[in-house]
């Protein structure tokens, strides 16, 4: 049987207020930590006002920065598109100046025939009309042909002499050629005589190393007279010609100048 005279001991019991006395615990701690961490930052010299300022500016600085960036990269590219643009134009250009150098080259020599009709009584009565240069099998020899035509009507027999210079470069130096210097028979000049026209053909050896440029012609009569005459070096088709020259005259760097016997 129990004792009656036990004593019952009655304790009161509060979950949610232990919870809020220890929940508050931690949260001074972390205040405390917190503090204390602040604290040392500040005795360390940081400062927080500071250091968000910083990060704003820094922030700021970096928005700029971005879109100096995207600046940039248009301005790349619009340049870009203008150099394509740039470039492409300059190709045509190019081929435009092929073109129009073509059609200078036709004019010239159209120029040089209708001038040759109409030349004053005081100079020669022949010029060469149509030259042409053939490479032959063997290494650096080529046939010269030309024909030489009276200019204007052919009222009487032409006479005279044909003296031929060969320009051109030689070990990076302007050279000049004498026809006995690069004909087959070594003559120093060639002889006419026609009354409508006449046909040569020349047969030349270059020597190695010689590039040629141009052919000069002086034609001179039996009076003495001259007439110059220039033709560009040109194996593929009619070699084009420059304007008749007086003596001396100069043309391309190189004095077309040729002594006729």
């Amino acid at each position: 049987m129990a004792d009656p005279t036990r004593k019952l001991v009655v304790r009161s019991y509060a979950p949610k207020r232990r919870a809020l006395l220890l929940g508050a615990a931690i949260g001074i701690g972390v205040l405390g930590a917190y503090g204390v961490f602040e604290l040392g930052r500040a005795v360390a010299g940081y400062d927080v006002i500071d250091a968000k300022r910083d990060a704003w500016v820094a922030s700021r600085r970096i928005r700029a920065l971005e879109r100096e960036d995207a600046k940039q990269r248009a301005a790349i590219a619009a340049a870009d598109i203008a150099r394509r643009v740039d470039r492409e134009g300059a190709a045509q250009l190019e081929r435009n100046l092929a073109e129009l150098q073509g059609q200078v080259a036709r004019l010239n020599q159209s120029l040089a025939f209708y001038r040759g009709l109409v030349q004053p009584d005081s100079i020669v009565k022949a010029k060469v009309q149509q030259m042409q240069i053939v490479p032959l099998p063997e290494p650096r020899r080529f046939r010269l042909k030309f024909t030489l035509m009276q200019v204007g009507p052919p009222t009487h027999a032409v006479a005279g002499r044909i003296a031929l210079t060969f320009l051109g470069r030689r070990a990076g130096r302007d050279s000049r050629l004498s026809l006995a210097q690069v004909s087959h028979d070594r003559q120093p000049s060639l002889r006419y005589s026609f009354r409508d026209f006449q046909s040569f053909d020349e047969t030349l050896r270059l020597p190695p190393g010689f590039a040629p440029v141009r052919i000069g012609v002086v034609l001179r009569d039996g009076a003495g007279r001259e007439y110059r005459q220039a033709f560009l070096w040109r194996t593929q088709g009619m070699s084009s010609e420059a304007d008749g020259a007086p003596r001396g005259a100069k043309r391309g760097g190189l004095d077309v100048q040729t002594q006729a016997p």
